[in-house]
């Protein structure tokens, strides 16, 4: 192993010592398997899994299945390389054919350890992404969100964005692992959980929010699909994980909403579902910046709004020409972002007005 695996050779002793282990073990089962006759299929199963037991768990994580597969061959090259030396005469042959046979046995063996490795990693795995959205969810500390991040392999990839929607129901294995493959493909990283009928995924290197939450689309059941905004880092994904969550509990007050839709487009609907996040970012970036923009343009949107969205209207009770009621709109627009000329737009406009006069700026 040593003349030709040079990974071999860079092994540390303990380990090295590990695969001496089994490959002894390997030798020492053949030889019985062999006494016992070589003709008891079911033997051969029970005889070639104790090979790996003797070996501790720990050296299926220090050596990949592709590097045990090597170890087995240079075993077998060398177990019928000395076939002459231990065969009477004329069994050479079916000693041989009798090494492949068992060789057939510890490589299937080497799999179901490799498979059970995987099945209990994986496993692992689903719970601490359970509980690191579950943190998530419940906005517990940075630290609390890093170390099990930290566990899971989580390589922060900026921006971060929280996506929630319906789960599409069974096996939640089957769920989390049709969410993974598509951000494989969409080269994003991602760490999901169902929780009750919310897929939710938490991905990373999400440039634009909605893209991204379009490309893991199909991964998800019938109904809305909200996305969080972008923040820097995991440690700050509570924000846009609250966010979503809101959303799409204030998401089917808004029929047309397209699927994904940001979870800043649903603010009036978030705001009238009891959202104060939703109600606070209407009052400061909307109703506050018009206030501090002047001009006029809270009394031009009031109105704007009473006369049913004619200029004229508007003009007449406000005393000034059309086109100054039409320089003030697109100053709204300007400031806000948001159209009064648009029906979606004005709805928003007319819930932060309303807002902004309830709830006193803090």
């Amino acid at each position: 192993m040593e003349e030709t695996l040079p990974w071999f050779r860079a092994l540390p002793a303990d380990q090295r010592s590990w695969v001496m282990l089994v490959a002894q073990a390997g030798v020492r089962s053949l030889v019985e398997w062999l006494r016992s006759g070589a003709t008891v299929a079911a033997s051969t199963q029970e005889i070639s899994d104790e090979v790996f037991a003797a070996a501790p768990r720990a050296l299926a994580r220090a050596i990949t299945l592709t590097q045990t597969v090597q170890l087995i061959k240079v075993t077998i090259d060398v177990a019928e390389a000395e076939v002459p030396g231990f065969a009477s005469k004329g069994e050479d042959d079916l000693l041989l054919r009798a090494i492949l046979r068992f060789s057939r046995e510890i490589a299937f063996s080497a799999a179901r350890v490799y498979a059970r490795a995987a099945e209990s990693r994986g496993a692992w795995d689903a719970r601490l992404q359970a509980l690191l959205v579950d943190a998530l969810l419940r906005g517990d500390s940075s630290d609390v969100l890093a170390s099990r991040a930290a566990a899971l392999g989580w390589v922060d990839s900026p921006p971060v964005a929280v996506v929630v929607g319906r789960s599409p129901g069974g096996d939640i294995t089957a769920v989390l692992h049709a969410v993974y493959r598509a951000a494989r493909r969409a080269r994003l990283e991602v760490i999901g959980g169902v929780h009750g009928d919310r897929l939710v995924a938490v991905v990373g290197g999400a440039a634009d929010p909605v893209a991204t939450a379009a490309a893991l689309s199909p991964s998800f059941g019938a109904g809305p699909i909200v996305v969080g905004p972008a923040v820097p880092t995991l440690e700050q994904a509570t924000e846009s994980a609250r966010a979503a969550l809101a959303g799409f509990r204030a998401a089917p007050a808004w029929p047309g909403a397209p699927t994904p839709v940001a979870a800043d487009d649903l603010l009036p609907e978030r705001a009238l579902a009891g959202d104060m996040d939703a109600r606070r970012k209407l009052r400061n970036d909307v109703y506050a910046a018009l206030a501090r923009a002047g001009s006029g343009l809270l009394e031009t949107l009031d109105a704007f709004f009473a006369a049913g969205g004619v200029l004229e209207s508007a003009a007449r009770e406000l005393y000034v020409h059309p086109n100054t009621v039409r320089y003030r709109l697109r100053r709204v627009t300007e400031v806000t972002a948001l159209s009064p000329l648009d029906g979606r737009d004005a709805f928003a406009l007319r819930m932060a007005l309303s807002i902004g006069r309830l709830d006193p700026a803090t």
